[in-house]
């Protein structure tokens, strides 16, 4: 958590709109932190799992069922994209300065809310990753210009229940957000795919194979996490003149090798995004 984050004081209400995988794992982090003083969970399948016992949850599968004199200090948005324009509506009457609302729909713009809640309400559009299972997210915010200081405080510390963040002020640049972290961890994951499947072909174990790749990402980055030198000096480190690591990476950094193909996939990427946005 960062500094602001942890200067948060702790709100009252959140509500949270979908309890699904990115959804529980931030309710989990939100429990652990002590957040807010209740929360109530708009989730039409019930309570999953462990969740359903704490004691600072309230459950409901309908936005109807809310109390009609709520003001929470913030909704979050939690539901799949192909939804959010049948749900949001349901939160309008909701709009108040003090309210914010946070989007974590991939592809959902600021403006696709805001037709749904008017152009008063507070917005901030997030994109996280799916290490925030694990604590590990790194989740990019942009805010509309109704958002408060308060209110970014109040996101840094929700946000900070499953991973790091980074705030930008340009909406354009969250297809690129998109293209880089949110679907990045399916390119590491297909890294180790195949470097596992490689190490098969070259004789290994499939499980030792798949251990080993597994491991060596997980490991890589979390050095390249926390090592000052950067990423090419990291990769310099490994690399002896003439040695295996030099003969690997005149395959992988040659034309149209790795780093023309990463290039190549975040551009299709974010050109996506840009296409599904609403």
């Amino acid at each position: 958590m960062n500094a602001a984050a942890s200067m948060q004081a702790k709100a009252d209400t959140i509500v949270l709109v979908g309890c699904g995988h990115m959804g529980s794992a931030m309710l989990r982090g939100w429990l652990a932190r002590d957040a807010a003083r209740r929360f109530l969970v708009i989730e039409p399948e019930g309570a999953p799992g462990a969740l359903a016992q704490a004691a600072e949850i309230a459950w409901h599968r309908a936005a109807e069922e809310l109390p009609t004199d709520l003001v929470p200090d913030a909704v979050v948005f939690a539901v799949k994209p192909q939804i959010i324009d049948q749900v949001v509506p349901a939160y309008r009457s909701w709009v108040t300065p003090r309210t914010l609302f946070v989007s974590i729909a991939a592809g959902t713009t600021i403006a696709g809310i805001a037709r749904h809640l008017g152009e008063d309400a507070a917005i901030i559009r997030c994109m996280p990753n799916t290490p925030a299972a694990i604590g590990r997210a790194i989740t990019v915010a942009c805010p509309n210009p109704r958002v408060g200081a308060a209110q970014r405080l109040l996101c840094d510390a929700l946000l900070a229940a499953i991973g790091d963040s980074a705030w930008v002020e340009d909406e354009a640049l969250m297809d690129a957000v998109t293209a880089v972290s949110g679907s990045g961890p399916a390119y590491v994951f297909l890294l180790i795919e195949a470097l596992a499947e490689a190490g098969a072909r070259a004789g290994l174990p499939g499980d030792l194979a798949l251990r080993l790749a597994r491991e060596t990402v997980a490991g890589s980055g979390a050095l390249a996490r926390l090592s000052p030198d950067t990423p090419a000096r990291l990769r310099e480190n490994v690399t002896s003149p003439g040695g295996t690591t030099r003969a690997a990476l005149d395959v992988l950094m040659a034309p149209h090798g790795l780093p023309e193909l990463l290039e190549r996939a975040v551009a299709a990427a974010t050109a996506r995004s840009r296409a599904l946005a609403n």
